[in-house]
């Protein structure tokens, strides 16, 4: 039964729960001769954790950045739904600024931190979309600038408090260690107040504990914010306890898609994904 959106400060959707929030058509990517991505197709509902898996080289990182603007596909439309009354938007021709005007926030891969600021500067950095006056005037900041970042404030706040970083916030994002640092970029991503997370790979390099961490950190994101989530992770363990639905990317090509246990037990997954089993 699809319900009202979950209202919440760090959620800007009002698209009702279970409805779809994204829509994924027949996406096409290529790269000179290389098909990166071939007629992809899913949906991503409104209040869910939907991951996205598949080998290494499989189109995942690929499929994001067309979603969030740094890929322009050829073939096929993104269709991001803001509105309760239907609403929505192609996403496939604007830029990553407009896409994140939108409610589309997203991490790398790799920490994409600005590593000698705070975790506070770091994090008012993320609503810099909301922000009217010019980046010169925010840095001397006086007058209306002063005024206009101090408005921003209780939303970073309230970050701070989701994820737990009080005890780091006036340090320089540098210094902390990386299961921190990794917990700061999935706040600064927070902070643009998306109705749509993209994490691509948000525990990569991590120990089992930072993973646990992070995967309660992700929990409480999409459960107490009601921030939907599309996630890139290899640890099928995560994958399986925290996702709603996955799909499955091997060489370009959805091969599968559905509630965790039935991927999980689909032939062309364990093939795929989790190798063969062997006679």
């Amino acid at each position: 039964m699809v319900t009202r959106a979950y209202q919440h400060p760090l959620n800007s959707s009002a698209v009702p729960v279970g409805a779809p929030l994204l829509e994924v058509d027949s996406v096409s990517l290529r790269f000179g001769g290389v098909v990166a991505l071939r007629e992809v197709s899913l949906s991503v509902a409104q209040g869910d954790i939907h991951a996205v898996i598949g080998p290494n080289g499989a189109g995942k990182s690929s499929l994001l950045n067309c979603i969030s603007g740094l890929y322009h596909p050829q073939d096929g439309a993104i269709t991001l739904h803001t509105g309760e009354d239907g609403r929505s938007h192609a996403l496939t021709s604007l830029p990553p600024h407009r896409i994140a005007r939108l409610g589309v926030a997203r991490s790398f891969q790799n920490i994409e931190l600005f590593h000698g600021l705070t975790v506070l500067e770091n994090l008012m950095l993320g609503r810099h979309i909301h922000m009217r006056k010019n980046v010169l005037a925010s840095l001397l900041w006086f007058g209306p600038a002063r005024r206009q970042e101090l408005e921003q404030r209780p939303l970073v706040e309230e970050v701070i408090d989701l994820l737990a970083l009080q005890p780091y916030r006036h340090k320089p994002v540098g210094a902390l260690a990386y299961g921190i640092q990794k917990r700061v970029e999935l706040g600064r991503a927070l902070c643009i107040q998306p109705s749509l997370l993209l994490l691509d790979e948000p525990m990569a390099g991590m120990n089992s504990e930072e993973k646990e961490d992070m995967a309660r950190y992700i929990l409480d994101v999409n459960e107490l914010a009601g921030v939907s989530v599309v996630l890139i992770e290899h640890d099928m363990a995560v994958v399986m306890d925290v996702s709603n639905r996955v799909s499955v990317l091997d060489f370009g090509r959805l091969i599968a898609d559905g509630t965790p246990e039935t991927v999980k037990a689909d032939p062309a997954v364990v093939e795929a994904y989790l190798g063969a089993e062997e006679h």
